[in-house]
């Protein structure tokens, strides 16, 4: 999931090609296929990636789609699928490991079942609750820097909390390839909506990647990011320069985040206003737990704000 947005962004590339029902080889023993389920926070869809030759991995095998089933199964055909790595629990990326799973008999792996960052406040709803699959339940529950390993692979499962509460990247031992799934993406920011995201956990997970490697980063939605550090480092000056934007429209006299929305995302698609709002929000409960601003309340979507 994604928003796309204009001030101060990354270099974005939207170049991508999806070859949708097509097993793409975009690096020495992996290959992508890319589901057609295009949106506006999906890109052309979420990718599903195969690592390993004979004896393999399936990261984020997807939604329940059946013709994204099809192309994988004919993809693994005369392979033995041992795990399922899930980097997060959104219905575009970990739904379809149920039935990858009854289908071959692999393991599926994650940081944990769906939880939100924070609790719900006192008559607080979530909006990305359909989003979540709160049905997903890892067998192996893998914990921050732990590797499991296969026939000619390793992956590592780096946590990167901030999208969701269990998100984990998944480094490919040995080649420099960091499977960064939604937390960074090449052809926009991630979205960071509470209470299942958290900006503070968002902005330390980015900088836990720039003190990395890694060669290259294969995204959950969209091609590769090619120049990793300089892409993080100027994703770090986006959010910045947004929680620079938000503070002082609330130094400005704005008091609830649809009249910040208005004046910072003038040139974002109307259908990403509401969440363009929950990252406004994110970043107000940042700025509060940091004492810049205050509330009349717990920091809420409907909630009033002031300057400290």
């Amino acid at each position: 999931m994604a928003e796309k947005d204009d001030a101060g962004d990354p270099e974005f590339d939207l170049t991508f090609q999806p070859a949708y029902g097509q097993a793409v080889p975009v690096a020495e023993g992996v290959e992508r296929l890319t589901v057609n389920n295009p949106s506006p926070f999906t890109f052309h869809g979420t990718n599903s990636y195969i690592v390993g030759d004979s004896s393999v991995a399936v990261i984020d095998p997807g939604p329940e789609d059946e013709a994204h089933f099809q192309a994988l199964m004919a993809a693994l055909r005369g392979r033995e699928v041992t795990h399922i790595f899930v980097s997060h629990t959104h219905r575009d990326h970990s739904p379809l490991a149920r039935r990858l799973k009854a289908e071959t008999g692999a393991l599926t792996v994650a940081e944990g079942p769906h939880r939100a960052a924070r609790p719900l406040f006192a008559g607080e709803v979530n909006p990305f609750a359909e989003s979540a699959d709160s049905d997903f339940v890892p067998d192996i529950a893998i914990g921050d820097g732990e590797t499991i390993a296969g026939d000619g692979w390793s992956l590592s499962a780096i946590h990167t909390p901030g999208h969701t509460a269990n998100h984990s990247a998944f480094a490919l031992d040995g080649s420099g390839l960091l499977f960064s799934a939604d937390h960074v993406m090449a052809w926009a920011t991630t979205i960071v909506a509470p209470p299942d995201g958290s900006m503070a956990d968002f902005m330390a997970s980015v900088e836990k990647l720039l003190a990395r490697d890694d060669r290259m980063f294969l995204p959950g939605h969209g091609g590769p990011v090619r120049e990793p550090a300089s892409f993080l480092r100027g994703l770090r000056a986006h959010r910045r320069m947004r929680e620079r934007a938000v503070l002082e429209r609330v130094r400005g006299g704005d008091r609830v985040i649809p009249d910040m929305v208005r004046a910072i995302y003038t040139r974002t698609d109307p259908r990403l206003h509401g969440a363009a709002a929950l990252s406004v929000l994110a970043h107000l409960e940042d700025l509060v737990e940091k004492g810049q601003v205050t509330s009349d309340g717990p920091p809420s979507l409907a909630g009033t704000f002031f300057p400290a």
